[in-house]
């Protein structure tokens, strides 16, 4: 009886504590949309190098010998309410991607009773029903294509997105550090053309604004922005999107990702999950919440960088043009948001958007529905 009366308010209120190691709680309305949602973070670090674990790395650790992937660490995945991560990796050259996903197709297949490769819009219902956790092969830079085939070549290793740069130049265009965005360049073209007769996904994420727009006038297919907020929501941030491209992108039939990294949600402290939703708001207010997805950019834990000891500050300052992120980091030297920075951090934003006044099936869409429509319409 004293159990029950404890616990009665909650019943009556219909909130829910989920997580032994947090007082919130959570509607039920919350708990059922993410039951039902097929869940897509569309820019997962999976699990960052954290130098307090050890002088080697977990994900480190399951990609050399994929049997040391434990229950306990499963259970984090298994239990986040996400449903499929792509990965958030830089390739390095064509032998590094090689070697990188010949290791993460290894993983995968070794503990295929836990994860599922998604290859195909089919492969998100079938890994859910399945209680796999999906994984989609992706890069954040193009700097291994070496030549248009090696495109069809990673698409059948199994990529099927792939960002065109990173922050800086490389053969095909510009990133929004570089000191001068000249655009898409001819070889540029090329890959985007190979890219989409492949049908792998063309991010632009990390772009500059010219080579975001030239990249978007040469699509004839939908365009993605995996993690990229608006720059109409937080003026002056450069490497979040103009108005103009989220226009082109929505035009192409695309999404973008809204991300966690603090310093591109907010110019300030404190930044909260309300913040996010602001971003939300001003895409859907802009092109329409179809268009909307989640890109978190950070690992499962919430980690946005690698992590080693609290003592060590990141250093940035041999990076140049690092100030246009104008970066600034919360009490612990992380780039991430809290009440976003734990692995079950999507009941926390489906909260803010039922908060926000979204209907179930706009709250469906954004979570990942939006995200598996898209990709559908891309991969082959």
């Amino acid at each position: 009886m004293a159990a029950a009366a404890v616990g009665a308010p909650e019943i009556l209120r219909r909130r829910y504590r989920l997580f032994p190691w947090s007082d919130d709680d959570y509607s039920e309305r919350c708990i059922r949309l993410m039951g039902e949602s097929t869940v897509v973070d569309l820019l997962s670090q999976f699990r960052f190098a954290d130098y307090r674990d050890g002088d080697t790395p977990r994900e480190r650790l399951w990609l050399d010998d994929p049997n040391a992937f434990t229950e306990e660490d499963w259970a984090a995945y298994r239990d986040s309410g996400i449903d499929t991560f792509a990965l958030g990796h830089g390739p390095g050259d064509f032998d590094g991607a090689l070697r990188h996903l010949a290791r993460w197709n290894g993983f995968l297949a070794s503990n295929g009773h836990r994860f599922a490769r998604v290859d195909s819009a089919d492969d998100f219902p079938r890994a859910r029903e399945a209680g796999k956790v999906g994984v989609i092969l992706s890069y954040q830079d193009s700097t291994h294509f070496r030549s248009p085939d090696d495109v069809a070549t990673f698409y059948g290793l199994g990529q099927r997105i792939s960002q065109l740069t990173y922050n800086y130049q490389n053969l095909i265009g510009a990133g929004f550090l570089e000191q001068r965005d000249g655009g898409l360049t001819v070889f540029g073209h090329e890959i985007v053309e190979a890219m989409e007769e492949a049908g792998m996904a063309v991010d632009l994420s990390h772009c500059g604004d010219r080579t975001t727009m030239d990249a978007l006038d040469a699509a004839t297919r939908p365009v993605i922005f995996t993690h990229g907020n608006p720059r109409g929501a937080l003026p002056g941030r450069l490497r979040n999107k103009t108005d103009e491209a989220i226009r082109g992108m929505a035009a192409s039939g695309g999404v973008t990702g809204i991300n966690f990294i603090r310093f591109m949600v907010k110019g300030e402290a404190p930044v909260t999950v309300d913040d996010v939703v602001d971003h939300v708001d001003y895409v859907a207010g802009l092109v329409g919440v179809e268009h909307v997805a989640i890109g978190s950019d950070v690992d499962l834990f919430g980690n946005a960088s690698p992590r080693r000891p609290p003592d060590d500050v990141p250093d940035f300052s041999t990076r140049p043009n690092f100030d246009r992120y104008q970066l600034h980091l919360n009490d612990e030297n992380r780039e991430t948001i809290t009440g976003l920075d734990h692995p079950k951090r999507l009941y926390d934003l489906t909260e803010g958007l039922i908060r926000r006044g979204y209907g179930d099936d706009d709250i469906a869409g954004i979570l990942g529905g939006n995200a598996v429509r898209v990709l559908g319409e891309i991969w082959r």
